[in-house]
């Protein structure tokens, strides 16, 4: 007969003769500070693997759930938000608010936030077969009542709320995840008088994927010193070799790259070239040469936040040990519009707002900016209101609302410059850096590029 104590020396053994840990270490994202000045070539931050993201997934998502959903809904005087999506098709906020092992809905997930008054906790009710990872109480039982948005319907008229939020928006797609086949059903079990208290949850879809937490915060400088590590790669002779490696030769290094690393791009990368007599940004098959401006934008996603970066590296010539001096002022005056657009922010301005005093001051300063900056975290272009759009310059309806704090934005413009070197031809220098605003201040996370990156001539 085999003890427990036998069964447990043996297990031991075997450990210590594999070298196996006998406990999984949890790791966590490494951490850095919010800084001004970035690195033009910084190390890769270590990566975790997939277990332990699932653990720092699942703790930032309860740390959301229990700040930001309360503060959300009593700013807004929502005292119950119904959400719900069918598998393979989810709305953005129930896809923030699986946990890190539940891939997809499963069947259909229906959620609610109730709100019982008197300062007590939130309810998390999860009208589903399912359960996610005890952030919500399972409240269905189909054994009992097979109709599951009868189940809703009884909670509703059980609290007796106020007024209902469900997700519909004519102008936000953040907000806008109920569909018509959904709300029949939800409206068929409700009894009347709760159908006149259904009211649109935009703006608290909007607050809930917009606002970070102090552990997003945290760690978020170490997910952009990720895309800033991967980019100073991607501009240096490991990966370009002038008069051979082509424009599309570095999309797919990035792509590739990512895929060995274990990281998601949320958009196809993209690299392009400015030369002196060329009109218009050159790319694709293109050969990167001796004297040309590269330009690139790069995105990832990981542990559930997204990086937006746009940098600028200049393609020295052989004898050369800097960019032209005309080179280095275009990236000067863009930096510059980045400081005017970020001391015009300020809480309950809207997008619009910012945007009409940033671009005055820059052309009263002689700049000839186009500001385009959008919100990030939970999505790349993400929930809150635009400062502007490429092609248009002037008030947007997607500009129209308010900043808030807690919110974290992709500083994103470019200015138009006259390089004399280049003849007088004019250089667009497009630049993006991710930043955080507390509601004071707008710190960039991972500092900003005020340097042209320099690739060697390869002679």
């Amino acid at each position: 007969m085999i003890t427990p104590l036998a069964s447990a020396l043996t297990t031991v053994l075997a450990i210590l003769m594999t070298g196996a840990p006998a406990v999984a270490q949890t790791q966590s994202p490494p951490v850095f500070p919010m800084s001004e000045v970035e690195h033009s070539h910084p190390g890769l931050p270590p990566i975790l693997p997939l277990r332990e993201r699932a653990v720092v997934i699942d703790r930032i998502l309860e740390e959301r759930l229990d700040t930001i959903i309360p503060q959300i809904m009593r700013e807004q005087g929502v005292p119950m938000w119904v959400l719900m999506s069918r598998e393979y098709f989810e709305e953005p906020v129930v896809e923030s608010l699986l946990d890190a092992r539940s891939m997809a809905a499963r069947r259909r997930t229906i959620l609610i936030f109730s709100d019982p008054g008197d300062g007590q906790p939130i309810e998390r009710l999860t009208v589903s077969r399912y359960g996610l990872a005890g952030l919500f109480e399972p409240s269905w039982n189909p054994d009992e009542e097979p109709d599951q948005w009868q189940a809703v319907a009884d909670i509703i008229v059980e609290r007796d709320p106020a007024n209902i939020a469900i997700n519909y928006s004519d102008m936000t797609a953040f907000g806008d995840g109920m569909t018509l086949s959904q709300y029949r059903l939800m409206t068929s079990a409700l009894p009347d008088a709760y159908q006149e208290r259904i009211m649109s949850g935009e703006t608290l879809a909007v607050r809930w994927l917009e606002t970070r937490t102090p552990s997003e915060v945290e760690i978020y400088p170490g997910v952009v010193r990720i895309a800033h590590a991967l980019i100073g790669r991607a501009f240096s002779n490991e990966v370009i070799t002038p008069g051979v490696t082509t424009a599309d030769d570095v999309v797919w290094w990035y792509r590739e790259e990512l895929s060995r690393l274990g990281l998601t791009p949320w958009f196809h990368p993209s690299i392009g070239i400015q030369r002196e007599g060329a009109d218009t940004m050159l790319g694709g098959d293109t050969v990167i040469e001796p004297g040309d401006l590269l330009w690139t934008d790069f995105g990832i996603t990981y542990l559930r936040l997204n990086t937006d970066t746009q940098h600028l590296a200049y393609v020295l010539k052989p004898g050369e040990t800097e960019a032209p001096e005309g080179l280095r002022q275009g990236l000067a005056a863009s930096n510059r519009v980045q400081d005017i657009l970020m001391s015009h922010f300020e809480t309950g301005l809207s997008g619009n707002e910012v945007l009409a005093r940033a671009r005055a001051q820059a052309i009263a300063e002689g700049l000839d900016p186009s500001i385009y900056s959008h919100p990030i975290g939970t999505h790349g272009h993400g929930a809150g209101p635009a400062i502007g759009f490429w092609d248009n310059q002037d008030a947007d309806p997607r500009g129209a609302g308010l900043i808030n704090a807690d919110t974290a934005w992709s500083i994103e413009l470019t200015s138009y410059n006259a390089v004399p070197e280049w003849g007088g031809q004019v250089v667009d220098f497009r630049t993006e850096e991710d930043a955080f605003f507390d509601g004071e201040t707008v710190r960039f996370l991972d500092g900003r590029q005020t340097e042209l990156t320099l690739i060697g001539s390869g002679q």
